[in-house]
């Protein structure tokens, strides 16, 4: 089984690879999730010719750590960043988390001045995120300060020394988003302050989000995306966990279908 080594234990992953994809999606789950709890969604993306790539966050699945308190963010993004560049390039690398995964996945590309990723993809994405806090669940151990949110306290909290994606293992060409879902702010600025989300300029983004979602209220992710331009599908009679809802084959579509249009497929 494949580990890395992080800065708070080795951490494994998992990867449903096949021949000659046409894309690779990187998935950061949330808190209580780990990676084998995505074999239906690998299976579904298949077909497209999307592969996929699971990490178990720290104290999770496989990984080494405490589940109660699997890092603050900034460790959190280092740990995201130090798996990515882990995946071989080409073809086109998109990045996705869910939940507390979301909120990784923001702190890392915001910390990163060059993405490792053509695109971004949010699912039940935290309230406080939007908000530019860190969520109630990225928790380090009693002797690690929280934190914050923003490029230059991932930089500081718990990136080991050349374990960053280096230029090399950035994938694709963002500036041609489809259906004009992109984000467009100004380079390499984060959030800080309790500023919102702040993303480098050209990467595309869509989040996806249950109307039923009661643990993080599909509201502020509504107008957010709005804001930022960013596409948005929700969904109706789904709750959190959109993958592992009645939904979770539309919702898989959709994906599917955003990736293969932005990869330029």
């Amino acid at each position: 089984m494949p580990y890395f080594e992080g800065a708070r234990g080795r951490l494994h992953y998992r990867r449903w690879s096949f021949a000659r994809p046409a894309a690779t999606l990187v998935l950061l789950p949330g808190t209580g999730q780990h990676s084998g709890h995505y074999h239906r969604f690998a299976r579904a993306l298949a077909p497209a010719g999307i592969e996929l790539w699971t990490l178990d966050t720290s104290g999770h699945g496989l990984s080494e750590g405490d589940p109660e308190r699997p890092g603050t963010l900034p460790e959190l993004a280092a740990d995201a960043l130090t798996f990515v560049a882990l995946v071989p390039s080409p073809p086109p690398l998109f990045l996705m988390g869910h939940s507390l995964g979301a909120a990784t996945a923001l702190a890392a590309i915001i910390a990163d001045p060059t993405p490792p990723c053509t695109g971004l993809i949010l699912c039940g994405t935290p309230k406080a995120v939007l908000a530019g806090q860190p969520p109630k669940s990225a928790r380090g151990t009693a002797a690690t300060a929280p934190g914050g949110f923003g490029p230059a306290a991932a930089r500081s909290g718990g990136s080991v020394a050349g374990t960053r994606p280096q230029p090399s293992a950035i994938h694709g060409d963002a500036s041609n988003p489809a259906r004009g879902e992109s984000i467009s702010t100004a380079p390499g600025r984060g959030v800080e302050g309790g500023r919102e989300p702040v993303l480098p300029e050209g990467i595309p983004v869509l989040c996806v989000h249950g109307v039923d979602d009661r643990r993080t209220p599909v509201g502020p992710v509504r107008e957010w995306a709005g804001r930022v331009a960013a596409g948005f599908r929700e969904y109706e009679n789904a709750g959190h966990d959109l993958l592992h809802e009645p939904v979770q084959a539309e919702v898989t579509a959709d994906i599917a279908e955003w990736i293969r249009a932005v990869a330029g497929r």
